[in-house]
């Protein structure tokens, strides 16, 4: 149903052109209207296929860690391994992935983590796994912000918007799918059929990608300057400088992102609220989370149906405000049925602030810093996102944990606030046209 929708719904070539012109960092490259869709279409089928994997292997490698060692303290720290590793990696990653070919590095990354996953069950210390963890979080700090980068290169500016709604659908898709997959694989097989689905599921993403064109293939030749601390410091001080010089898309970015962050941190909370507080059964937890992923599914759908007539401007200023009334909604509940409307609101305008907030970075950020600029903001993401979860759960154990979640929610709802603020000034208009190549395309 969704690859239908996707032929039916995602004209992102010029139709009144028989040829659209893709920017790529200052170079232009003519390909046929024909050729576009088709790289839209394999570009979003081999990350739709690696992320329902990532979510079949999410429910597998926790009940395998669990089968192992049986310690709740073993799975929790399956949680820290990814953040701690995004902080390690993305010092450096940045300034590698803005020097070499793109498309050479998410293959890469995709083999890598097909074999790193695939060596998992044959592992029966906790340590080892933690290490091929570890190494599997570094390859995916590189393919994230290369994907970035190659999306915005590959999808023209037109069609941004329709490819990040997509995107977002089929990401709710699998967010619902592939648990249910992974949950009947558990019962008619064993953990580690799970777990090698999703080393499949990279090799078929690696597949695809290589059979899409080398965005950069007049640089893949280039002499790389041997990386060091000189080249460190000073991609440091560019993205820096970019930042100094462009304060208005920082702001909105980092208010995006700190609003994901608390978000986050409320959900690593989720099962203690729902249970200890609201007294909810593990089955009708269960059901809160499919509501929610059938609330996402409805939400990506009716972004991706109507992109063209939703403004950048309108997904971001709605997304926001009512995801942060899903969760205060969430927030003051008393029975399943409050929470579940919380849930179904959240779920629902996801993708509108998801897709909303995609957009507005690839409009704006330069493609030739891309990688750079989202692995040293990354670096604070990550950082924030360890602080806060362990916030909320330190203040849970001092304060009822009812107390914490209001106080998280409200505060999202005036980082909403915020956040509508900064969109909607009439002075910074610009940052949101899309029928023109804006500085992504510079």
């Amino acid at each position: 149903m969704t690859i239908k929708l996707i032929y039916r719904w995602f004209p992102i070539w010029n139709r009144k052109n028989r040829y659209q012109t893709v920017s790529n960092r200052g170079v232009c490259i003519n390909q046929p209207s024909l050729s576009l869709r088709r790289n839209s279409y394999l570009l979003l089928i081999g990350l739709g296929i690696s992320t329902l994997g990532d979510f079949i292997y999410l429910v597998a490698i926790n009940v395998f860690v669990l089968k192992l060692t049986g310690s709740a303290a073993a799975v929790a720290g399956l949680w820290i391994i990814g953040p701690v590793a995004s902080m390690i990696t993305k010092f450096w990653s940045g300034s590698i992935i803005d020097r070499l070919n793109i498309r050479r590095i998410m293959i890469s990354t995709d083999i890598i983590r097909a074999a790193l996953v695939a060596l998992i069950p044959f592992l029966s210390s906790l340590w080892l796994i933690y290490v091929c963890l570890f190494f599997l979080s570094i390859s995916k700090a590189f393919f994230e912000p290369a994907a970035i980068t190659y999306i915005t290169n590959i999808v023209p500016v037109k069609g941004r918007k329709k490819f990040n709604a997509f995107r977002s659908l089929i990401t709710s898709s699998a967010f619902l799918i592939g648990p249910a997959i992974s949950g009947v694989l558990l019962f008619i097989s064993s953990v580690h059929i799970s777990i090698w689905i999703n080393a499949s599921s990279f090799l078929v993403s690696a597949i695809m990608l290589y059979l899409l064109p080398d965005i950069n293939h007049d640089h893949s030749d280039r002499t790389i300057r041997k990386l060091n601390m000189g080249v460190l410091r000073n991609d440091w001080k560019e993205v820096f400088t970019f930042s100094r010089d462009n304060h208005y898309i920082v702001k909105v970015y980092f208010l995006a992102q700190f609003f994901m962050i608390v978000a986050l941190g409320m959900d690593a909370q989720e099962v203690v609220f729902t249970q200890k507080v609201l007294n909810l059964s593990e089955t009708e937890y269960g059901l809160l989370i499919s509501l929610t992923g059938v609330g996402s599914i409805v939400g990506a759908t009716t972004v991706s149906l109507a992109a063209k007539r939703l403004s950048v401007k309108t997904l971001m200023c709605l997304g926001y405000f009512m995801v942060s009334v899903g969760y205060v909604v969430y927030a003051f509940s008393f029975s399943f049925w409050t929470v579940a409307i919380g849930f179904i609101i959240l779920g629902f305008f996801n993708s509108f602030s998801g897709t909303g907030f995609m957009t507005f970075y690839q409009n704006n950020v330069p493609i030739n810093m891309m990688g750079r600029i989202s692995s040293i903001y990354g670096i604070f993401q990550s950082f924030l996102q360890i602080i806060f979860i362990l916030l909320i759960g330190f203040t849970g154990d001092m304060i009822p944990i009812r107390y914490s979640i209001i106080a998280a929610s409200t505060f999202m709802a005036v980082i909403s606030i915020l956040q509508i603020r900064l969109v909607l000034m009439p002075s910074k208009s610009e940052y949101f046209e899309e029928e023109i190549e804006l500085k992504s395309t510079s």
